[in-house]
């Protein structure tokens, strides 16, 4: 497994290096670090590298809604420079422009629309879902057609996941009576979140986990699962703790409240740091080589980028379990038959 890993981890730090040396070799000399932020962020554009003058990237569609024009759908080519590769208001298209922090704008800046575009974490996004949904509807397929066979394929890698998060995720946090109807939303997260983990590992790759709205509407998600579902022992302990004095009350009701949401917003931000903290540690030690030029920094970083990644492969695995298996608390604390004495 580790020999595994290293090999992985090796691989996918000699992409990352070549990828970052020709994104610098393509950039600014005066920013080697650029390259960076351009990862982690979102764009209308995919850019996966850039030779000489030619640029490898994928036009992402851009669709507008408004109340006047009704909808709208343009390539993102058409809002850059097909030179440089660059957006800004003086490349506008049809009344829209797309600025260098890549915002879809307005001319007219009174102008209100709504921007449905495709970019590149939406686009990493179905993706992600198609992949998963590839790979478990095979090995839901294996089941029904191999009824008490041993599993093979797609079944094989994905049935130890499935038990393991049933058995030690599901069942004992939400226990016996009610964690089956919770298991399907558990193994959902802990898929999606897994592959979009792993996939945004590879060099250009969107950051998809690392988007804080994508992180944002996975803990929402959990947060409607568990109060959706609370009984009433559990709104009980929230507007009335039992036990404690009216007058704690005053105290204990609003922090139970905002507890409500603190769980979820914890969720979100734990995620999100994790994995986009992880790609901004690899991409600053991959610059490192192009702000000294030196061979004895470059195979230094080289082996730092080589561990790194080896965290993180075993990173995008935790951050899946955590999310999921905080998600299971919070929802068997809502689910629990409580016993007051």
């Amino acid at each position: 497994m580790v020999r595994k890993l290293l090999c992985l981890s090796v691989l996918l730090s000699v992409f990352w290096i070549g990828f970052s040396n020709v994104a610098v070799a393509a950039g600014d000399e005066d920013d080697k670090t650029g390259f960076i932020m351009h990862h982690v962020k979102d764009s209308h554009e995919w850019h996966f590298a850039t030779f000489g003058h030619t640029h490898l990237t994928l036009p992402l569609p851009v669709i507008i809604y408004s109340s006047d024009r009704g909808l709208e759908v343009f390539s993102s080519s058409n809002f850059q420079n097909p030179e440089t590769h660059l957006f800004g208001k003086e490349y506008g298209h049809n009344g829209y422009y797309i600025d260098e922090h890549d915002h879809l704008k307005a001319v007219d800046e009174e102008r209100s629309f709504i921007d449905l575009s495709i970019t590149k974490n939406v686009a990493m996004l179905f993706i992600v879902i198609a992949i998963v949904l590839w790979i478990l509807l095979s090995a839901a397929s294996h089941y029904k057609k191999n009824p008490g066979q041993a599993p093979k394929g797609a079944a094989s890698f994905i049935e130890p996941i499935v038990v393991f998060v049933r058995d030690e995720i599901a069942l004992p946090n939400i226990g016996h009576h009610k964690y089956k109807n919770f298991t399907p939303y558990l193994l959902t997260i802990f898929f999606f979140i897994w592959f979009g983990n792993l996939l945004g590992l590879f060099p250009g790759a969107a950051n998809l986990t690392g988007n804080i709205a994508v992180t944002a509407t996975l803990a929402i998600f959990t947060f409607f699962v568990t109060n959706l579902n609370g009984n009433k022992d559990y709104w009980k302990h929230v507007v009335a703790t039992p036990g404690v004095p009216v007058p704690l009350l005053l105290i204990i009701v609003p922090v139970e409240i905002i507890g409500l949401f603190t769980k979820p917003f914890a969720l979100m931000v734990r995620l999100f740091v994790a994995i986009t903290a992880g790609h901004i540690v690899i991409l600053s030690f991959i610059g490192l080589i192009f702000v000294f030029e030196s061979y004895a920094v470059g195979l230094a970083s080289t082996i730092m980028v080589v561990f790194i990644n080896m965290i993180e492969l075993l990173v995008a695995t935790i951050q899946a379990y955590v999310f999921t298996l905080f998600s299971a608390m919070y929802i068997g604390q809502a689910v629990a038959e409580h016993e007051h004495h």
